[in-house]
């Protein structure tokens, strides 16, 4: 759209325009103030960012002459100024709504803003408990006078071995005693105590086998002694068991892991991902090696990892001072 031929279409300005098209929401829609209140908002930003394409201070924007590649641009514009994905999605259905109005009362032959997206919003991370925090919600687990010593025991395994392993929580709950394939059954995953090590069967039906830590080894060790006598049916090869009997579900891990952390006062809202993810940075944070975060946790590609194990600036500031070579700073003549 060039410069010269931002004039109005008709005898009114751009602001009227606007104007009229918000009384039409209050008018005909019966929207409420305060909802008309952001279409005026939004409005004022597309007037804004029309005016700077045309470098016009002037209220004489031709909103007909706008393109979806102008509306393309003005949303990455919100974006580099730092406007979040949600609130530009915001805008461009205001934006979009205008102009459908525009085609009922304008020459405008399409609306430029349809098929234009706001930019994909960033997947929140769980966040990852400190170290301390971390030892301390696995290791209090046998810690709660008031339940019974196979539920205290079985929630020491299920916690020390999601943090050790970094499982996730439906992988924990098809884990089996041993390795079993019968007629009609095969294991999805076992640990293997010998080996000091667990296979999982995760996306994708993609089998990988992980290390397992000491203090996770001992405490399956010491609930597989009480876990035999929950066993009721010859063929229950699960390897956490409620105490009825039946193969733990996700659900009942989920539950039992949040009450835990309430009970000793992490403040957090915990849940099994929150292992998972602390598992995966607190790794990252000790030996710097992605490939093998990556291969443990059983994502296809690398670039999971990043977003998933995230480290903070400072930290990586630091190692890239002490061990890049061109990071050395450079003495003064």
């Amino acid at each position: 759209m060039s410069t010269d031929r931002l004039s109005p279409s008709q005898n009114q300005r751009s602001s009227a325009v606007v104007e009229a098209y918000l009384q039409s929401l209050v008018d005909q829609r019966k929207l409420s103030p305060h909802t008309v209140s952001s279409y005026s908002r939004d409005l004022a930003e597309l007037l804004s960012l029309s005016r700077a394409l045309a470098k016009s201070a002037e209220d004489n924007i031709d909103f007909t002459l706008l393109t979806h590649a102008h509306i393309r641009k003005f949303a990455a514009q919100l974006h580099s100024h730092g406007l979040n994905a949600r609130s530009i999605a915001r805008k461009l259905s205001a934006w979009r709504g205008f102009f459908n109005w525009m085609g009922e009362h304008t020459a405008l032959t399409s609306n430029p803003v349809e098929g234009v997206k706001a930019p994909k919003r960033a997947k929140p991370l769980p966040k990852a408990l400190g170290a301390d925090d971390a030892i301390r919600l696995v290791t209090s687990a046998n810690q709660h006078s008031e339940q019974s010593p196979t539920l205290t025991a079985c929630n020491r395994a299920m916690f020390e071995l999601l943090y050790s392993s970094g499982l996730r929580v439906s992988e924990l709950a098809g884990l089996d005693v041993r390795y079993t394939a019968t007629a009609g059954y095969s294991s999805a995953g076992w640990i293997d105590s010998d080996a000091a090590e667990v296979t999982v069967t995760g996306k994708g039906n993609k089998k990988r086998s992980v290390p397992v830590g000491q203090p996770a080894l001992r405490a399956i060790a010491d609930w597989l002694i009480l876990r035999n006598a929950l066993i009721k049916h010859e063929d229950t090869f699960a390897l956490f068991l409620t105490e009825r009997g039946s193969r733990m579900s996700p659900r009942v891990i989920q539950l039992r892991l949040k009450a835990h952390a309430q009970a000793i006062d992490i403040p957090t809202d915990v849940h099994p991902h929150v292992l998972r993810h602390s598992f995966a940075s607190h790794l990252l944070q000790g030996s710097g090696d992605l490939r093998a975060v990556q291969e443990m946790l059983g994502h296809t590609s690398i670039a999971s990892t990043q977003v998933y194990t995230s480290l903070d600036f400072q930290r990586l500031a630091q190692v890239y001072d002490a061990a890049h070579p061109r990071a050395k700073k450079v003495p003064k003549e």
